[in-house]
Order: C-alpha cells, then sequence, then structure tokens
C-alpha cells in the first residue's frame, strides 16, 4: 500500500530551487519530505482526504504533484484519534505524494453556524453536530501535524472582502500574534512536523498588507509564504492590484502561495507576476456542474448544440476524458444524471489546470513567456466561449 510518510530532516525545509525566470515569473523546485514539487503549479483540493470523484491513481495519471487536505474538516471528522491509528493522511488516502494541508481559518470563519473570535483563538460550533470546540494557534499545529502533512499553514483570520478597515486591522495583528504562537509550536515539533507556511492578511488596503508582509518577514525565515484574503469577493482587477503590490515585497527566494485560485485566466495572469503556487475547488466544482475549461473557453456541456458533436471536448487535452469521449456523450451522461459526467470532466477539469502550469513553466524555462501567456488568454477569452 502506498502512503509511507517519512521522518522529517534535522534542517529547517529543503530548499526551494528557482531554476529559471522570464519577467517576474519563476520556475522552481520545491523539495518535501514525500517528494519533490516543480513550479509553477497547482493543488488540486481534496478537503475530506478525496478530491472529489477522483482517485488517487486518477490524479498521478494527470500529473499532480501535491493535493491539499483541510485540518478543520478532518479534526472534525474522523477525527483524530482516527488519524493517529491510522498513521496519518497519507497511508489514510492511499497518497504517496507531498500534501499541504490548510490550518481551518477559513472555514472555521465560512462555515461555523457560531464562532466567537478571541485573542486566545476560535471558539466555534461544528457544522456537523453543533458541537463545540476551540482552535489555538498551537492545536492548529498540533492537528497538521498528526495529519503528517508535508506542508502546513499556519492559523489566520480571514475577514471578508467587505470587512471594515478596522476589521482587516485587527485580523493583520491576530493572524501575526497567531503565527507567531504557530512558529514556536511549530519549533518544539521539528522531528514531526512538515514545513510551515504563514499567511498575509490585509484585504485590499496597502498599508494593511505591507504590514501583515512586514510582521511575517520579521518573523522568517520561512520556507514559503501564502497570499490568503483574496478570491473572496473582490473583482480581478482588485485582486492583481494587490498582488502587484504584495509580491515584489516578499522574499525573492520563497515560493509564493496564492490561496483560492484556480480558473486558468487567473493562473496565467498570477503566474506572470510572479505566483508560484495555486489551489482552489474550481476545477472539480465547475465539472460536477457540466462546465468545462478548455483552451478555447469555458463551456457547458449540457448545452443542446453539443448533442450529437463527436468530437473530444477539448482536441489539445490528452487526459482519459478527452482521449475516449465524445462531447454528445458527455452531454448525454449530464442529461441522464449519471456520476460517469461528473468524474470525466472533473478530472479533465484538474488535468487542464494541471497542464496548463506545466506549459508555463516550460515557457518560463524557454524564456516565451509573455508570448506563451499572450496567445493563451486570447483564446480562453476569446467570444465563442460559451
Amino acid at each position: 500500500m502506498r502512503g509511507t510518510t517519512h521522518a522529517a530532516t534535522e534542517s529547517p525545509g529543503p530548499p526551494f530551487t528557482i531554476e529559471g525566470r522570464d519577467g517576474l515569473a519563476r520556475a522552481g523546485t520545491l523539495r518535501l519530505r514525500n517528494g519533490s514539487v516543480q513550479t509553477p503549479c497547482f493543488i488540486p483540493v481534496g478537503t475530506l482526504g478525496t478530491v472529489k470523484s477522483l482517485t488517487p491513481e486518477d490524479l498521478m495519471a494527470v500529473g499532480a504533484q501535491i493535493v491539499l487536505g483541510n485540518a478543520y474538516h478532518l479534526y472534525l471528522r474522523p477525527g483524530m484519534d482516527v488519524m493517529r491509528k491510522v498513521g496519518g493522511l497519507h497511508r489514510f488516502m492511499n497518497w504517496e505524494r507531498p500534501i499541504l494541508t490548510d490550518s481551518g481559518g477559513f472555514q472555521v470563519f465560512s462555515l461555523a453556524r457560531i464562532n466567537k473570535v478571541e485573542d486566545d483563538g476560535v471558539v466555534f460550533q461544528s457544522h456537523i453536530d453543533g458541537s463545540t470546540h476551540r482552535l489555538t494557534p498551537e492545536l492548529a499545529v498540533d492537528i497538521q501535524t498528526v495529519l503528517g502533512s508535508d506542508i502546513m499553514m499556519a492559523l489566520d483570520e480571514v475577514p471578508p472582502a467587505d470587512a471594515s478597515y478596522e476589521h482587516m486591522s485587527r485580523a493583520v495583528a491576530r493572524t501575526a500574534n497567531w503565527l507567531d504562537r504557530c512558529r514556536v509550536r511549530h519549533a518544539e515539533l521539528t522531528e514531526q512536523a512538515g514545513l510551515l507556511f504563514p499567511i498575509l492578511q490585509g484585504g485590499s488596503e496597502p498599508d494593511l498588507r505591507a504590514e501583515s508582509i512586514q510582521r511575517t518577514v520579521d518573523l522568517g525565515p520561512w520556507p514559503g509564504i501564502a497570499i490568503g484574503g483574496l478570491s473572496v469577493g473582490e473583482s480581478r482587477p482588485i485582486m492583481l492590484e494587490v498582488l502587484d503590490r504584495c509580491l515584489p515585497l516578499l522574499p525573492e527566494d520563497t515560493p509564493r502561495y496564492l490561496m483560492g485560485v484556480g480558473y486558468p485566466d487567473d493562473l496565467v495572469e498570477c503566474i506572470q507576476r510572479g505566483v508560484d503556487m495555486f489551489d482552489c475547488v474550481a476545477p472539480t466544482r465547475n465539472g460536477r456542474n457540466g462546465s468545462a475549461f478548455t483552451a478555447d473557453g469555458r463551456i457547458n456541456i449540457k448545452g443542446a448544440r453539443f448533442a450529437a458533436d463527436t468530437g473530444p471536448l477539448d482536441p489539445d487535452c490528452a487526459c482519459e476524458c478527452c482521449r475516449n469521449y465524445s462531447r454528445a456523450y458527455l452531454r448525454h451522461l449530464f442529461v441522464c444524471d449519471e456520476l460517469l459526467g461528473l468524474r470525466l470532466l472533473s478530472l479533465h477539469n484538474v488535468a487542464f489546470l494541471l497542464k496548463l502550469t506545466q506549459d508555463a513553466r516550460a515557457a518560463i524555462l524557454e524564456d516565451r513567456l509573455t508570448e506563451w501567456a499572450t496567445d493563451r488568454l486570447a483564446r480562453y477569452r476569446a467570444d465563442n466561449a460559451a
């Protein structure tokens, strides 16, 4: 059975090596205890220990290097007693490659029916059974250590995009204080814990973003830094504006991880700006609803125009779905509510984003990123997308 994890090394963490640049974009390799990750990369989201409808074998077949799990959900179910007994998340889900786990901060603030944010942590009510729990920075690190995360995220406070300046400011300060506590707890667990990434907050406020970056850098060095608080309702221009301000302030030799962003054109825009890592539920959520990413734009496979279309979903894609099944058959599956349709479109969408980041990496290494990006964006945003 696959999924054996390896002991952590004595060093603070494997280095991130930048192997090529094209403008602000970088191609690198992040070495983790369960394997290396080449960047730019997309991380499929397996919140509950599974990328919805897809097996680990499916993910490996389309080139997934790393997957994401969620500490909040796995802490509530199946729980840490079970995770200890089964030997961690790698063995539990039969995945031998690296795993990144989110601390659960976003879920605490977005899913919990009742929560009370305090300086010590968050008291929240389970969305499963209504039970009450307290999540502290230290517990967030402990949970992710039990899971066996290769990359664990520090606990942060995630305010909504429309939060007041005062709310954003308090979240920046609290996130920095919680990061310091995560750092201390992580140092006590060096032998067991994976790499710890901090998360930046500050919304779209330039001074708060700068404060969050400075406070985070002062507590470092870090093996990577995540940019949080985006893709929470703000427009694309605002997101890109925040990145344009933030990225030049980050350490040059660490990977930049943009959380929750996963539409094809967003990835291209952000890679050009120097982002290295992405995750998002978009490919599988869209796939389950009949929406497919293609080189020529997003299409709704349930449309009547595909009823007798014998062509592949995306002629440029070599995934299992595109190699073997026609648009007509895929539409039939969705019209008939057959589960196979959900799996095939989810698999294709994940494969599409993985290939997109692989192609971006190749373009960076060959000094042709601008040309590649211009072509990809023009095709994807063309008027014939439906």
